[in-house]
């Protein structure tokens, strides 16, 4: 029986969820990282699994799919990374309209969302205080959650290495092996070539790494944003605050997360990022208007998220129209997304035919027409 050998560049939360399916569907799998594995975008995130304000409705229903794909595959291999809390919401008078609207069409949608009281919200947040509600309206969502994104990352893994696979680290891809039209490997930096069937780029915010041919790349649009962990021990908190001033979750490490949504543009790649930076001081400041008891709390650790958006914001997931060889799979709300996309990649590979989910996120709609026709 023929079996396919298949690459994925990259052991992030897609990498790692694609590995797993291909190697369960039979395929022989070698994935390779850069660096170690989770150890990029997936370990600088919130990491918030939700479907809350994902638009258009394609894409909402695509998030749909990843949170009902970490039920599953939480049962299925024991994962002890998902957290089913809640997500608790509010916003400031400039925002609530907005609120108001996205939760009426989260409704419309069949999406569980549900408004409550201030009141009721403290009862299930103790550690708020109530003035950073006010007379904001609240809403609930009681199906959201968050991972521990090294605790998924090492799990698959572990499943797909215990189902032949092979995992690869410290090792970068510097460019792709060709016969003809064809990719049939990748070469890494330190001199070795890997052939393979097919290759499949889970490089996240490198997927447009000039190290690729212009044609292998997608084009990507990447924010930045500070996540700042604080320890925090009599801080009492089990759920995800969504809130105008920041976004508070707990961690798996005992301490308390705190990060801004919004992109931190005064901060880039090469930014120098330390426990002491002013911009932690400022964001956990922001944080004890929520939650009081966080008013004496230091950073005890501060990381740059990046976060890996295509170039229209929207997933990239196909393959690459007159490449043969090549597969991608990138994505902002990797996270959520990361087990159905698996799914669907995998079944997408192994044969069993074309998602009808994934339709409207194939790579073309971001290659130019020469690229695209190359």
């Amino acid at each position: 029986m023929f079996q396919r050998s298949i690459i994925v560049i990259g052991a992030g939360v897609i990498g790692a969820s694609v590995a797993f399916r291909l190697a369960r569907g039979g395929a022989k799998v070698t994935v390779i990282e850069a660096g170690n594995a989770g150890g990029g975008t997936s370990s600088n995130t919130f990491a918030w699994v939700n479907a809350h304000d994902k638009s258009p409705r394609g894409y909402h229903d695509l998030n749909i799919a990843g949170m009902a794909a970490h039920r599953l595959l939480a049962e299925e291999l024991d994962g002890g990374w998902y957290h089913v809390s809640g997500c608790l919401e509010w916003r400031g008078p400039a925002g609530r309209d907005a609120h108001v609207a996205n939760v009426g069409r989260l409704l419309g949608w069949g999406y569980d969302a549900r408004w409550i009281t201030a009141d009721e919200a403290v009862r299930l947040v103790p550690s708020i205080d109530p003035a950073a509600i006010g007379d904001a309206p609240v809403a609930l969502f009681p199906e959201e959650g968050w991972i521990d994104t090294s605790s998924y990352v090492r799990g698959l893994l572990a499943a797909a290495t215990a189902l032949g696979a092979t995992v690869v680290t410290k090792t970068r891809v510097i460019g792709a092996a060709w016969a003809g039209q064809k990719v049939v490997g990748v070469r890494t930096e330190n001199g070795t070539s890997y052939p393979a069937d097919m290759v499949v780029n889970c490089m996240g915010r490198w997927a447009d790494d000039p190290v690729l041919p212009e044609m292998l790349r997608i084009p990507m649009d990447p924010s930045y944003g500070l996540l700042v962990y604080v320890r925090a021990p009599d801080v009492r908190l089990d759920r995800v605050l969504f809130t105008p001033r920041c976004h508070i979750r707990p961690d798996p490490s005992g301490r308390i997360l705190v990060c801004r949504n919004d992109a931190i543009h005064a901060l880039g790649p090469d930014a120098v990022i330390h426990a002491a930076m002013p911009e932690a001081t400022d964001l956990i400041g922001e944080a004890s208007r929520v939650i009081p008891a966080l008013a004496s709390a230091k950073a005890d650790e501060v990381r740059l998220g990046i976060r890996a958006i295509p170039a229209d914001g929207l997933p990239a997931v196909g393959p690459v129209p007159g490449i043969d060889g090549y597969y991608v799979a990138i994505m902002h709300s990797g996270v959520t997304l990361a087990p159905a996309i698996g799914s669907m990649v995998a079944a997408e590979l192994l044969d069993a035919g074309p998602e009808a989910a994934l339709a409207g996120f194939r790579p073309d709609r971001l290659l130019s027409p020469d690229i695209a026709q190359a």
